[in-house]
């Protein structure tokens, strides 16, 4: 049976949240306001709404003295520095991902893929031409019609960071198929997009944690 979290209140909206939609904070040894994004520091927290924007009003209008009821130091590139802390977290999960097998590279393979396999989600480098990025759209819209526009497609990372996640040189493109480590890399993801203020853009894929659209082998769809 899942644990229960109990709700907190955003100190810059007071809105009452999920855990999950918040990023908690705490105070270091010497004042400073560090970031908290497993809740794993001991010590009192503080709860910011979970986009680089919320994170700028709380440090503009000095919100974290305040909820800490005492002198703080705060980073002043904080909600940069949380930015790229998801961001490598992003990396890291898609390398899980890839150790675990579910990671399928080349072009060739990642067209049989869309058609053949499991598959949860299309990944482009940032840099990837469109022409290859329009063949793939192509491929998937014959499982899809219509429905391509709510399905995952992650572009955030660089030709250089998707070498780096998956162990190999010139990765364009990816097919990432349903098994261990890939619904983790889409919720991370998610909660990238969503802090960077992105995840807007594709309102319609899917929500909650876990709950990410399988394209079936048989083309079929289910979700789990």
């Amino acid at each position: 049976m899942p644990r229960h979290e109990p709700e907190r209140t955003c100190i810059v909206t007071r809105e009452v949240r999920h855990p999950s939609d918040l990023i908690r904070f705490v105070l270091g040894p010497e004042g400073q306001v560090v970031a908290d994004l497993r809740c794993k520091l001991p010590g009192r927290g503080v709860w910011v709404t979970a986009t680089a924007g919320h994170v700028r009003e709380a440090i503009k209008r000095r919100l974290f003295a305040r909820a800490f009821k005492a002198e703080v130091k705060t980073p002043p590139a904080l909600a940069e520095d949380i930015e790229q802390t998801l961001r490598q977290d992003l990396r890291q999960s898609l390398s899980l991902a890839n150790k675990a097998g579910n990671v399928v590279t080349g072009f060739t393979k990642i067209e049989s893929a869309i058609l053949e396999k499991p598959f949860v989600a299309l990944i482009h480098a940032a840099e990837a031409a469109e022409d290859g990025r329009r063949k793939l759209a192509n491929q998937l819209r014959k499982r899809l019609g219509e429905a391509i526009s709510s399905f995952p497609v992650v572009q955030e990372l660089s030709n250089d960071e998707l070498d780096l996640a998956l162990g190999r040189s010139h990765v364009i493109h990816a097919a990432l198929v349903a098994g261990a480590g890939s619904d983790g890399f889409l919720n991370r993801w998610h909660r990238y997009r969503s802090y960077c203020g992105t995840e807007a853009d594709q309102a319609d894929l899917p929500e909650g944690a876990g709950a990410h659209t399988i394209l079936e082998p048989s083309g079929s769809e289910r979700n789990e």
